[in-house]
């Protein structure tokens, strides 16, 4: 155990958005020795989500560390004054990762935050450019493997200017090169044909399922404005990643998941109809339809499902900046990132139906802006 600990973080990016990495050092606030340091690229994003990725590792290294008091050092005014609660986040982008140094946060007595020049942040400014020149030389490796292959660059140009064609910065002001998601709900299962909550239970698609998956892989795969980079993440439960194998093998990729994309956990509902739930615990189902703050017994209400979605969409954001990536998900996780996209209230989950193999898509843009392009089609299903 580490009674004081001090942690330097910064963040950068190399155009804003551009190619960005964060650096974090753990000091003895006594002597100045280096207990820890943390690096990583974050592909394409902003300044500040890299400056926030910086102080959540950091506060990670001091938790590991068994730190109990956390004296935190940026050279990041935002994130000092927004963290220290004299700055409101408006940054769609910032809001979940402010939550995450908020939550951090409480695992320790105490944390405070202090702005230093950029000067005095030397060994942490160090890190993140390191991890930038790495980043940069893996990508420039990945582009000279692509080089030797004929007519690779008008390809390239070609899906930049399909891009830049579907944003419509004109009418919303957004700004910089969007991040495309399409939001693909996984295809049927034995717990959907009888409509029973399915959430933490991990079961498998149906024969027609399979067919829906087939069916939205396919049409993904023949969209003409895909980009040059596209990416398959996917909730970890089987009845997803069975679906996002079929998206991923009509686009030549693999298959990422993130456990943070997984569907609400509905406890001690898991497997009953609606009728059943509702009979078993009346008034807590009553209450759980209007009021997304209640969990089911045993389960996760839809406020702890949107906190981690957001997660995981900052994630997503922070790595594939820029392409285009298809979410494999369930009905709570997708209904969250559109709702997140809108900035409407919880209302929205109790009224927006998603079918199975339905896909949405959202634009991201750089500036925090977003714009939702498509809900609930199911055209390549019939």
């Amino acid at each position: 155990m580490i009674p004081r600990v001090v942690v330097e973080a910064d963040g950068g990016s190399r155009g804003n958005p551009g190619p960005a990495g964060y650096g974090a050092v753990v000091r003895d606030p006594d002597t100045g020795d280096v207990l820890a340091e943390r690096q990583a690229g974050l592909g394409v994003t902003t300044n500040n989500v890299a400056e926030y990725n910086g102080l959540i590792a950091g506060l990670e290294a001091a938790a590991e560390l068994g730190a109990s008091t956390v004296e935190t050092r940026l050279d990041s005014k935002l994130v000092v004054e927004q963290m220290s609660g004299r700055w409101k986040i408006k940054n769609a982008m910032l809001q979940p990762l402010a939550l995450r140094v908020r939550e951090l946060a409480q695992r320790f007595d105490r944390v405070t935050y202090t702005w230093i020049p950029r000067a005095k942040n030397a060994h942490a400014d160090r890190l993140a450019n390191e991890a930038m020149d790495a980043q940069a030389a893996q990508a420039e490796g990945r582009s000279g493997s692509r080089a030797d292959t004929p007519a690779a660059e008008p390809v390239r140009e070609d899906r930049q200017e399909s891009a830049e064609q579907r944003s419509p910065t004109r009418w919303t002001g957004a700004r910089g090169a969007p991040t495309r998601l399409l939001l693909l709900r996984h295809g049927q299962t034995p717990m959907s044909v009888d409509r029973r909550y399915s959430g933490a239970g991990d079961v498998s698609l149906t024969e027609l399922g399979a067919r829906q998956a087939e069916a939205a892989a396919k049409r993904i795969a023949a969209m003409d404005d895909l980009g040059e980079s596209v990416h398959v993440v996917s909730s970890p439960l089987v009845r997803a990643t069975q679906t996002a194998q079929k998206v991923a093998d009509a686009l030549g990729v693999r298959v990422e998941t993130h456990r943070d994309l997984r569907e609400t956990d509905f406890g001690e509902w898991e497997g009953l109809t609606f009728g059943e739930a509702a009979e078993r615990d009346p008034e807590l189902h009553r209450r759980w339809l209007r009021n997304a703050s209640v969990r089911p017994p045993g389960g996760e209400s839809f406020d702890e499902v949107h906190r981690r979605v957001r997660r995981a969409c900052t994630d997503v954001l922070a790595r594939h900046g820029g392409a285009t990536v298809v979410i494999v998900s369930h009905v709570t996780p997708i209904k969250s990132l559109l709702r997140a996209a809108l900035d409407v209230g919880p209302s929205l989950l109790y009224r927006l139906h998603l079918d199975l193999a339905s896909l949405s898509v959202v634009d991201h843009y750089p500036d925090g802006n977003a714009s939702v392009r498509l809900v609930n089609d199911t055209c390549h299903l019939t």
